[in-house]
């Protein structure tokens, strides 16, 4: 099945560069109506040229931060009265942070959780109205396969992303009613700007003298990773527009041969521990 996305209305936030450009470009190449954001002006607007370029039946290109509820506000508005409705919203914009819990500040924890989650959900907040009017659109989350399993070092990183797996997962269960409906995409590594400090993630900003070595190696890899991954951000938005397509779409779509290894292999290691543990934690409950 193949649906004609020429006449869609769709949002992708963070769009300036990685994952959400390469999404919002399939998404033009389609002959979509495209409105994006990103916080720096100037690369919006570059990106925005960009899709026009593709092919993009019209585009809307702002600087919004998605934790300001007056500019998420302000730039929904602007595309309801300019398109009369929303169809496909991607909420991408985020960033890591990345080391040792003790070794992160308070803000520095919270400035995370106000873009990944909070961020997230405000931009839904926001479309929401709008779909539940039209009776149907569609919900796409960006996470990670660290929003389904932890790695050292990416502890806040991940209780951001497991959030979002959480929410979306209820939320899609609250909205299929009006016809909406949610997906959770989950990359792996991708060869994107993830890595580079200078734009999409941040380091901790306490140092623990316990945690030199482990932040020195943590730091290295991190550094020798960046651009050497192996996913491919078109390829991603490719799978995706397969997924929006589909007669029986996922909640949730694994991106990438490392992320299904990962996963895979995760998940099998969760139930043999439930397995191992059945006994003791069905001995529980009252007689």
């Amino acid at each position: 099945m193949h649906i004609d996305l020429s006449d869609k209305r769709v949002i992708v936030t963070g769009a300036s560069r990685g994952i959400g450009r390469a999404i919002a470009s399939a998404f033009a190449k389609e002959g979509a109506r495209v409105a994006i954001c990103a916080r720096s002006a100037a690369e919006v607007e570059t990106a925005g040229l960009a899709l026009r370029e593709l092919g993009a039946q019209d585009v809307i290109a702002r600087a919004v931060d998605v934790t300001d509820t007056a500019g998420v506000q302000a730039f929904i508005a602007e595309i309801a009265a300019a398109w009369g409705g929303v169809d496909v919203l991607v909420n991408n914009a985020g960033y890591g942070l990345l080391g040792h819990f003790e070794e992160m500040s308070e803000k520095l924890i919270r400035q995370q959780m106000e873009t990944n989650v909070f961020g997230t959900m405000k931009l839904t907040r926001a479309v929401l109205p709008i779909m539940r009017t039209q009776g149907s659109g569609l919900i796409i989350v960006v996470s990670s396969t660290s929003g389904i399993r932890a790695v050292g070092g990416g502890s806040v990183y991940s209780a951001s992303k497991f959030a979002l797996e959480g929410w979306t997962e209820g939320l899609s269960m609250d909205l299929k009613p009006f016809g909406i409906r949610c997906m959770l995409l989950e990359p792996g590594p991708f060869r994107t700007d993830f890595l580079n400090a200078k734009t999409s993630f941040a380091f901790s900003d306490l140092e623990i003298d316990d945690y030199k070595q482990q932040r020195e190696m943590m730091q290295n890899n991190f550094a020798l990773g960046d651009q050497k991954q192996t996913g491919d951000p078109a390829k991603l938005a490719k799978a995706l527009m397969a997924a929006v397509n589909a007669s029986n779409p996922p909640l949730r779509l694994l991106a990438g041969k490392a992320a299904v290894t990962s996963i895979d292999q995760y998940l099998k290691e969760r139930i043999s521990a439930v397995e191992a543990w059945r006994e003791v934690s069905e001995s529980t409950d009252f007689e």
